[in-house]
């Protein structure tokens, strides 16, 4: 028994005379390591703010739309039999979009080419009755005004005939028009009616638009009208949601403003080039109108915490310091400007997050 438990504890004192040579060995090994660049002590970037000559602009909110659009309407009564394509589709001109039901159609074609004929019967009597008028006058055996009369008759029966062939080509037509095909070549914006559905004359079936030229319009105040009616007026089209900015190819005021809002309309055309931006966006246009020395700092070194809005300071003694910030709007370069809380000079620490971390560890 003496010698079991002397066996226990010389295997107890084994093992932790080896457990306290592996945690000093791990402690060796851990003092040895090189510090990661993500520590707070590592160096964290900074760049120096300076006034600097940027665009004076005035932003407006706008929404896209394509400058070549176009919605079809139904042009004849009838069921909507078959709807061939669907919104995102791409037609070409006279492809066909939808077929509408021209039993009523033929029965109105039916009507008029009977018309017709009856038409035709009676020019072919009022002719027949002036050539044997004319014949007996020839042979004094009928007046003058029997002669004319019957000529009144034949035009009569002439312009009846005419008039019953333009209400069968008519007829034509409006049977023609229940196939509706597309009027350019374009996207497919929206799918207005649906297979089963009644069509109407006048009735919106499909809307359209060529994806090659898109503008955003925007409403500015009438104040405005005088300061952004300049001739050679440049504007940058801002896409809030995507970061995305696009210089604008062409800047039209249309002469006239809104009596119930007071707001002139404005189109900002967007270049040719412009994947991913598609009618029914919103949008938000900066309109340069001057240049002045602003303070900006770059988007990421801001940092947002509930309602602080703020930036870290580099100071003298290689720390830094959370100074809240008042914001002005983004720019084009992916900075933000600063209407408030840096002056120039200051250094501000582009990593926001290692700041604060390199300030809660001082």
């Amino acid at each position: 028994m003496y010698s079991y438990i002397m066996f226990r504890y010389a295997r107890h004192a084994l093992s932790r005379a080896a457990l306290s040579s592996c945690l000093l060995a791990g402690l060796a090994g851990a003092s040895l390591a090189a510090p990661t660049a993500d520590a707070p002590g590592a160096a964290i970037p900074t760049v120096r703010i300076a006034p600097q000559a940027r665009a004076q602009t005035y932003a407006s909110e706008a929404t896209i739309e394509a400058i070549r659009q176009a919605t079809v309407a139904a042009q004849v009564q009838g069921r909507v039999l078959e709807a061939r394509v669907d919104a995102g589709a791409r037609v070409r001109r006279g492809d066909v979009l939808m077929r509408i039901d021209t039993r009523e159609a033929d029965q109105a074609v039916a009507g008029t080419t009977a018309g017709v004929a009856a038409a035709q019967a009676r020019l072919v009597e009022a002719r027949a009755s002036l050539e044997r008028a004319r014949s007996l006058r020839a042979r004094n055996f009928l007046s003058a005004a029997a002669v004319d009369q019957a000529q009144a008759a034949f035009d009569a029966a002439a312009a009846q005939h005419k008039a019953a062939e333009a209400g069968r080509a008519q007829a034509d037509a409006a049977r023609g028009f229940a196939t509706v095909t597309a009027p350019m070549d374009g996207i497919v914006a929206q799918r207005l009616t649906e297979a089963g559905e009644m069509a109407q004359p006048g009735r919106p079936l499909y809307a359209l638009y060529a994806p090659g030229g898109l503008r955003a319009v925007a409403d500015v105040p009438q104040s405005k009208l005088a300061e952004l009616g300049k001739a050679g007026l440049k504007a940058k089209v801002e896409f809030p949601e995507s970061g995305r900015w696009l210089d604008a190819a062409a800047v039209v005021v249309l002469p006239s403003a809104d009596p119930r809002t007071h707001t002139a309309r404005v189109r900002v055309s967007l270049p040719d080039d412009a994947p991913g931006v598609v009618p029914g966006m919103a949008a938000r246009v900066h309109f340069v109108v001057g240049e002045a020395p602003r303070l900006a700092v770059p988007a990421g070194a801001i940092l947002r915490r509930g309602e602080l809005t703020g930036v870290y300071v580099a100071d003298d003694q290689g720390g830094f310091s959370l100074r809240q910030l008042r914001i002005g709007s983004p720019l084009a370069d992916g900075s933000v400007e600063v209407l408030a809380g840096l002056a120039g000079g200051e250094r501000v620490a582009l990593d926001p997050v290692r700041a604060g971390l390199l300030r809660q560890a001082r």
